[in-house]
């Protein structure tokens, strides 16, 4: 069994920032690649960074710039450190891990639960 948590959305005024992070616990071998999506309403999800798991990362235009994704694998977590947010970053966050949970066996998918974050003044 594998759970992610994730933490740190909230309202924030336009031109502040926020972290958000995902604490991935239980049976983990190993975490590939992780990513960040988000989800406004009326809207379909979108990928918002994504690093590899030798740490190459790539955004989407809307966040680069201002949005770094990071990891930290000895404690199975990753962040998203989010600046200068403007209104058009509403949204729900969710965080996504491919963990394999044994050695030898193909990562899958994990997705947060989804956090929402609120830029509003």
């Amino acid at each position: 069994q594998v759970q992610l948590v994730e933490s740190g959305g909230g309202l924030v005024q336009p031109g502040g920032s926020l972290r958000l992070s995902c604490a991935a616990s239980g049976t983990i071998s190993y975490i590939h690649h992780v990513g960040w999506y988000r989800r406004a309403p009326g809207k379909e999800r979108e990928l918002v960074a994504h690093i590899t798991a030798v740490g190459t990362t790539t955004y989407s235009d809307s966040v680069k710039g201002r949005f770094t994704i990071s990891r930290d694998n000895a404690r199975n977590a990753i962040y998203l450190q989010m600046n200068s947010l403007t209104p058009g970053d509403t949204a729900a966050y969710y965080c996504n891990l491919e963990i394999a949970t044994a050695r030898g066996l193909v990562p899958i998918d994990y997705w947060g639960q989804g956090i929402q974050v609120t830029v509003s003044s």
